[in-house]
């Protein structure tokens, strides 16, 4: 991925292959599947991931935690990228890192599983394929704003995603976008972001375009738009109005 080229994808919540499939032919360059805020198991995730990769997009995962085990898990299940959740200072995106990479630079443990061929094709992905693989984190935490140059200053973080309901939520203002310390936390994290050659991303919740091409006007380059659940949702609730 080009970190000065613009590139629009979507989260995925539900579970289903087909889901996943709908999406991808919609036109998105990349589909997140989340695993933090959703009740998505292992075995869907790698069957999500073979959809989307299979209909020619970049297959991300938000794991639920930046733990070794759990990226471990799902880069073997073939992954192009994780976004790792609450990563907080540059030790914690070091540690990010270690986990996606294999030794020397980290300490990835080897296995042999869709992403290595089931042991077929091992060498390609340890020498080709792992240079590929995105690594973002996620900037929720005003603490995580306080640290931010040294977090993106950490070799192997491709990006940062802001998380803008957490927060404000750790201002105590969740959800108070107007309240001068949220505006000022998320204009510290576009002013900082943009001062690297990284993916700077932000996740525009409700279906409405006009607010991703304001994100992309303000300079962001990785944004999600709107998530599968809530396309449906508004769809129905849109189309009933007209009916009742």
């Amino acid at each position: 991925m080009n970190n000065k080229k613009f590139s629009l994808g979507s989260w995925i919540s539900l579970g289903h292959p087909s889901i996943a499939e709908v999406m991808a032919d919609a036109g998105f360059d990349w589909l997140c599947i989340d695993l933090e805020h959703s009740v998505t198991d292992y075995f869907e995730a790698q069957q999500l991931i073979m959809a989307i990769q299979g209909k020619g997009l970049k297959a991300f995962v938000r794991v639920g935690e930046n733990n070794a085990r759990i990226i471990k898990r799902i880069l073997d299940a073939g992954a192009d990228g994780i976004i790792v959740p609450s990563v907080n200072s540059a030790v914690e995106a070091l540690k990010a890192v270690k986990s996606v990479k294999y030794p020397p630079t980290g300490n990835r443990g080897v296995g042999l599983a869709r992403a290595q061929g089931y042991g077929f094709n091992f060498e390609s992905y340890r020498d080709i394929k792992t240079k590929d693989i995105i690594l973002i984190v996620q900037i929720e935490h005003i603490n995580a704003i306080n640290e931010l140059d040294d977090i993106l200053n950490i070799d192997g973080v491709d990006g940062t995603f802001i998380g803008p309901y957490d927060l404000s939520g750790s201002l105590g203002k969740p959800g108070q976008w107007d309240e001068p310390e949220v505006v000022q936390a998320l204009k510290i994290y576009e002013e900082t972001a943009k001062k690297y050659d990284k993916l700077v991303g932000f996740h525009v919740v409700p279906p409405d375009y006009k607010l991703v091409l304001e994100k992309k006007e303000k300079g962001y380059n990785f944004v999600a738009f709107s998530f599968d659940a809530y396309f449906l949702g508004q769809t129905i609730r849109e189309q009933l109005k007209h009916l009742k």
